[in-house]
């Protein structure tokens, strides 16, 4: 009777071990950012999505992908252990791009419960100011050259 309670002990232990097996859950601050309005002049804005592990495991984040080549993620490539914090930085470079409104999403893939998020950024990038004495200036330095250019030719 009592190797037949000992047995039955050892197996519910066993399987209450089994069944205890924790995961990590990522939670973040926020999922999205909005950058508003900024200027072509200053194209690469960067913002920073804060997160938790809120599991009873380390959390441990395998890869963020950026939806477009303009936006780059950078991560904490260290395990996270319980109730601690870590941060996720995304640069949008709008260098070479078209101006106007943007929406990009960085996928984050992590061993949590919720292995998959998506992060959102958008804003809208503003043309360059053109300073119109300026532009000016320049087109009539322009044309004095061309004047003096077509004189010289005109000696010759």
């Amino acid at each position: 009777m009592k190797r037949l309670t000992f047995v039955v002990c050892l197996m519910l232990l066993g399987f209450a071990t089994l069944f205890a097996k924790g995961e990590a859950e990522i939670t973040f601050e926020k999922t999205s950012h909005n950058f508003g309005t900024f200027s072509e002049e200053n194209p690469v804005v960067t913002c920073v999505f804060k997160f938790k592990n809120t599991g009873d495991v380390p959390l441990v984040i395998h890869q963020a992908v950026a939806s477009c080549g303009c936006t780059v993620p950078e991560f904490t490539k260290e395990p996270i252990k319980p109730g601690e914090s870590g941060e996720l930085k995304v640069t949008y470079n709008g260098a070479g791009r078209f101006p106007g409104q943007f929406r990009k999403t960085v996928t984050v893939h992590s061993n949590a419960e919720n292995d998959l998020v998506r992060l959102y950024i958008r804003g809208e990038m503003t043309e360059k100011d053109i300073d119109l004495q300026e532009a000016l200036e320049k087109a009539s330095e322009e044309a004095k050259k061309l004047e003096e250019g077509v004189k010289v030719e005109e000696k010759e």
